[in-house]
């Protein structure tokens, strides 16, 4: 009985020791790193370093312990349980210990020659060949100190019909200084009058909106995303002659920049295709006080026709909390569509489903935000605090949920 009470407590002791000794980088670490990381960790894109071999793995081992443990990496924002994503870039809390675990027993190789291959990533185009490709007239340069700047630069498309665009696939020419880059549609000939009024190419806006009242959007790119693919039969509506507005909002480096972004098209190729429409939850008359630690702001929108929810992304500058977006049916029970409580104003997507919400007409969708101007909030941009309300200014504030859906009469889903 004593000898076997000793093998136990043995037994109790070593046990773990030895799960942590047998997490190894080829067998446990790499696929989670090539499935959650490698999009962004590679060489040349947003990522200050790379995580493509066991080397890089071993050298940032104690950063991606700290940084998942935080999860701060992988980026993705959504709450778990509260809407169910495509592609969501999130750690299991077994996997975050596994990480953990491995870097405490010293990061151990394991059996290099049985690591997984690493997913090839397209170097040029990721969807293949474009149908059609728009760029930055000229090649633009960015000064190497000063605020961020938003410049918009025009680009004719004299389509003598109107387009529906499937997919958008940004290729930021500078990826050390465009933060993100957003697509505006003008047929009013609006931004072109902004145009004339710059001696630069393009024009600057001093906030985050495109200067004019745009038609549409085709959407855009931040660091991270990934051209997203909209279902068949779904399509964003390029108008006949209309102007892509290209905003590219530009970070200073300290160093003189130079950039000269493009994007490429793919069309729909479906005989009928659905328009996209992007409609919002919006609250533009609140004000903040100063010093007020958990401001909230509310904001609602009524669904006028029976709609299928593709996607929906939160929106708010510095000052932001956190974001929660539920919608109300007439009947039935409130559905959850998306709850951001850590917000960072960096990271910013657009969130699809991973099967489109059916919204009855009459659907009510709730936002609560809530925002820290208070000294104490790092990212707060005035020092003091200062009241702050709705602008286009960074250091303006914005509330808004902003809901990609499509006609429920036009579209069925797929099974």
């Amino acid at each position: 009985m004593k000898q076997l009470l000793i093998v136990i407590i043995t037994f109790t002791f070593i046990v773990p020791h030895i799960q942590a000794e047998e997490i190894t980088y080829s067998e446990h670490i790499a696929p989670i790193i090539q499935k959650q990381c490698q999009s962004c960790h590679r060489q040349g894109e947003v990522a200050p370093f790379s995580l493509t071999d066991y080397s890089d793995a071993k050298a940032w081992a104690t950063e991606i312990t700290e940084y998942t443990k935080a999860r701060l990496m992988p980026p993705w924002k959504p709450a778990h349980g509260y809407g169910n994503f495509e592609n969501e870039r999130r750690l299991t809390d077994k996997q975050i210990q596994m990480i953990a675990d491995w870097a405490a027993a010293g990061a151990p190789a394991g059996d290099l020659s049985k690591t997984p291959p690493n997913p090839k990533f397209h170097q040029g185009w990721a969807l293949g060949e474009p149908d059609h490709i728009v760029e930055m007239p000229v090649e633009y340069e960015i000064e190497p100190e000063g605020e961020d700047e938003y410049r918009h630069f025009i680009i004719p498309t004299n389509f003598d019909t109107d387009i529906y665009v499937q997919a958008v696939d940004v290729q930021p020419g500078n990826r050390k200084t465009v933060h993100h880059v957003i697509l505006y549609l003008d047929t009013e000939g609006e931004a072109r009058k902004l145009d004339a009024q710059d001696p630069k190419p393009g024009y600057l806006t001093q906030g985050t909106g495109p200067g004019f009242d745009p038609v549409g959007t085709l959407g855009g790119w931040a660091p991270g995303l990934q051209p997203h693919v909209l279902p068949e039969g779904v399509g964003y509506q390029l108008p006949k002659g209309a102007d892509i507005v290209l905003q590219v909002h530009y970070y200073r480096t300290g160093h003189t920049e130079r950039d000269q972004s493009r994007v490429g098209l793919y069309f729909s190729k479906t005989e009928k295709t659905t328009k996209l429409h992007i409609a919002s939850a919006i609250n533009t008359k609140f004000v903040i006080p100063a010093g007020e630690k958990e401001y909230a702001v509310n904001a609602t929108k009524q669904l006028k026709s029976d709609s299928y929810l593709l996607a929906t992304m939160p929106h708010m500058h510095l000052l932001g909390r956190d974001m929660r977006i539920i919608a109300h049916p007439p009947t039935g029970k409130p559905v959850d569509l998306i709850w951001i409580q850590d917000w960072d104003f960096n990271w910013q997507d657009i969130y699809y489903y991973s099967q489109p919400i059916f919204l009855p007409m009459g659907t009510r969708i709730s936002l609560l935000a809530h925002y820290d101007n208070s000294a104490a909030n790092p990212a707060n941009p005035h020092d003091p605090p200062i009241p702050v309300g709705w602008g286009d200014k960074t250091t303006d504030e914005m509330c808004i949920g902003f809901l990609y859906f499509v006609d429920a009469t036009k579209y069925q889903p797929k099974e």
